[in-house]
């Protein structure tokens, strides 16, 4: 992973700088739109400086709170149907500012908590996270994206059904919860620090539950 220097996050990957432009995608953001595949409402939740989406299908986000400190982490609760890989959409929605006060600046330091019920009518025996900047392609070693990469001995990861976590950083961003069980109707909570040191507007979170095999 790429570590930028002490002037800041680049701002060059952007397609137009903060402002009414961004605030027009925000509200459109924040409207029902139909959803790809079923025709179902999507709801885009928008909490600190980003917004959360299950446009890609396969799942539900149920609530969204927080800012993104460790104190107040970011909050997402979700309805997994299936067995299946999903992927939640993250979008920014305000300026990005190197170490600018979270909630009111898309600062790269994520502190997160999901919340994930377990409607797929089957036992998950591990639980997988997978960051990507571009979706279905890996987030690769240098693009400043990862599961708090630069932390050898990190103390912020921690599942109530999971007693232990692998992480991998190439050629995937990969954070794998094992050695536990979500039973059906179940609730499973996860948390990370997400980091990400050349932010784009968006990028995705892939959950992957794992059911035994054979």
């Amino acid at each position: 992973m790429r570590i930028p220097g002490p002037t800041g996050f680049s701002s060059t990957r952007f397609p137009f700088p903060p402002g009414r432009a961004c605030r027009a995608v925000l509200l459109a953001l924040l409207t029902v739109a139909p959803g790809p595949a079923s025709g179902e409402p999507v709801k885009v939740w928008a909490t600190g400086a980003y917004s959360f989406s299950d446009e890609l299908g396969g799942f539900h986000i149920t609530g969204a709170s927080g800012i993104g400190t460790k104190d107040d982490p970011l909050v997402i609760t979700e309805e997994l149907n299936s067995a299946t890989p999903v992927t939640l959409t993250i979008r920014t929605t305000k300026p990005i500012q190197a170490f600018g006060k979270a909630g009111e600046f898309a600062n790269g330091i994520m502190y997160m908590r999901i919340d994930v019920l377990n409607n797929s009518g089957q036992a998950w025996i591990e639980f997988q996270f997978e960051l990507q900047e571009i979706l279905n392609q890996p987030s690769v070693f240098g693009d400043g994206l990862s599961f708090d990469q630069r932390n050898k001995t990190p103390e912020n990861i921690w599942s109530s059904n999971f007693a232990d976590f692998d992480r991998e950083f190439e050629p995937y961003d990969r954070l794998l919860f094992k050695n536990g069980k979500v039973d059906p109707q179940k609730t499973a909570s996860f948390e990370f620090l997400m980091t990400d040191y050349t932010p784009r507007w968006t990028f995705y979170l892939v959950q992957d539950p794992r059911i035994p095999t054979g």
